[in-house]
């Protein structure tokens, strides 16, 4: 991958068929249930990106059998145990992978440690280290992020445990995915009401039913999950709503028609909710709650500075802890096209849209995050100059994404240095 990639302007709207990726979100679900299922399952329709195949490489090393029959197929075969690595497990920054396989591996006989890159090590595990210790989980992480050692014992003895949720709905979904394979039920409560994402939590339960799990939501802060292990299954993964957005983006920054395959109603992703604010682009609300659709922010951070008036992010000091500081990088990065186009505003987003002769080129820090690289480019589409740095980041979930924008005829100069 070059080391950079210049974007053109595109001179007509930008029309065609691509399709997105298939959920990153929910890949990374299917496969760690699948491997703790007895017998085989085919998972259709996946993403074969590097959170994808870091979450593949980890369950291998714990004795799943994972072939990949085509480029969008999984064929899992487990036994409904998972076996100590020889290794710690690597997960890059992959967060999702992390936090999955932190709960998971209290099921293996032995000690695992999982780490990842010095991004990943920065992003906090707190809340989920101490919610598996109250399960009787013996867990060490001395910096509160990874590395996590976990000492595994087969199984656990807690039946109830209460999470603070606030920074991630991962971590509930981490224990959501664990429980079914415990000696008893267990209640899974949030320590209030405060939750990231709560669409994801609903992806973790569609998936664990998938698999044969009994989970029974009561009210708005509960779960009950009986233990009834899980079974293979075969399952059809749609594609990644995240991804949608850039190309939904693209499509109305250009005036143009792209077909993506997928009707965003029949989307069950959270950050699909996002279709309808890119619709109403150039006239976006004045206010947008980011809470429940966390990976779509910088895609319509991006399209704001566009926009006829001035638009807020809020509730979204979430992105602080992700890939990187999204909310400081957004604001930096689009501020490098126009000073003060974007600004911090406590945790909140603030984007003031100018005309276009007041825009400049510039060269995009990505900060090594997928979503900065992608939603950047899309200033591109016009703003002359646009030049983002790093681009290969993008293999974090949307391998393909150069590739899609060419496709629809976006021309691009690429260089090494």
């Amino acid at each position: 991958m070059p080391d950079s990639v210049l974007l053109l302007p595109p001179a007509h709207p930008l029309r065609g068929r691509v399709a997105p990726p298939g959920s990153k979100s929910i890949t990374n679900r299917a496969l760690p249930l699948a491997a703790l299922a007895k017998g085989t399952s085919r998972l259709t329709g996946a993403l074969k990106s590097d959170d994808t195949r870091h979450m593949a490489t980890a369950l291998r090393a714990m004795g799943v059998r994972i072939e990949e029959p085509d480029e969008t197929s999984f064929t899992v075969t487990g036994t409904g145990r998972l076996q100590a690595p020889d290794s710690p497990l690597f997960l890059g920054n992959a967060g999702t992978a992390t936090r999955f396989l932190t709960a998971l591996c209290a099921l293996v006989e032995g000690t695992v440690t999982v780490s990842g890159d010095e991004h990943m090590q920065k992003r906090p595990i707190r809340p989920l280290v101490d919610a598996l210790t109250r399960l009787g989980v013996s867990v060490d992480a001395p910096t509160g992020c990874p590395p996590v050692t976990i000492h595994g014992r087969g199984s656990f003895t807690g039946t109830r445990v209460v999470i603070d949720a606030g920074l991630s709905s991962q971590y509930v979904s981490a224990l959501l995915m664990l429980a079914p394979a415990g000696a008893n039920p267990i209640e899974v409560a949030l320590e209030g009401d405060d939750i990231g994402a709560r669409g994801y939590i609903d992806l973790t339960c569609a998936a664990m039913r998938a698999f044969g799990a009994a989970i029974r939501q009561e009210g708005a802060a509960r779960w009950i999950v009986q233990p009834s292990g899980y079974r293979a299954a075969d399952f059809a993964i749609e594609p990644d709503a995240s991804a949608a957005t850039y190309l939904w983006a693209a499509e109305v920054l250009t005036g143009g028609a792209i077909d993506i395959g997928t009707a965003p109603e029949r989307f069950t992703q959270p950050d699909a909710k996002a279709y309808d604010i890119i619709r109403q682009f150039p006239q976006m609300p004045p206010v947008i709650d980011g809470s429940q659709m966390q990976d779509a922010v910088p895609t319509l951070a991006a399209l704001a500075a566009f926009n006829e008036t001035p638009v807020r992010f809020v509730g979204i000091a979430n992105l602080r802890v992700k890939e990187c500081d999204r909310i400081a990088a957004m604001a930096t990065e689009l501020s490098r096209l126009s000073p003060g186009l974007a600004r911090e505003e406590g945790d909140d987003l603030l984007v003031s849209p100018v005309s276009l002769d007041r825009m400049g080129s510039a060269a995009i820090e990505t900060y090594a995050d997928h979503r900065i690289a992608m939603s950047m480019a899309l200033t591109g589409l016009r703003v002359p100059g646009v030049r983002i740095l790093d681009p290969g980041c993008v293999a974090k979930t949307y391998p393909d994404y150069w590739r899609d924008l060419s496709r629809l005829g976006v021309e691009m100069g690429r260089s090494e240095v």
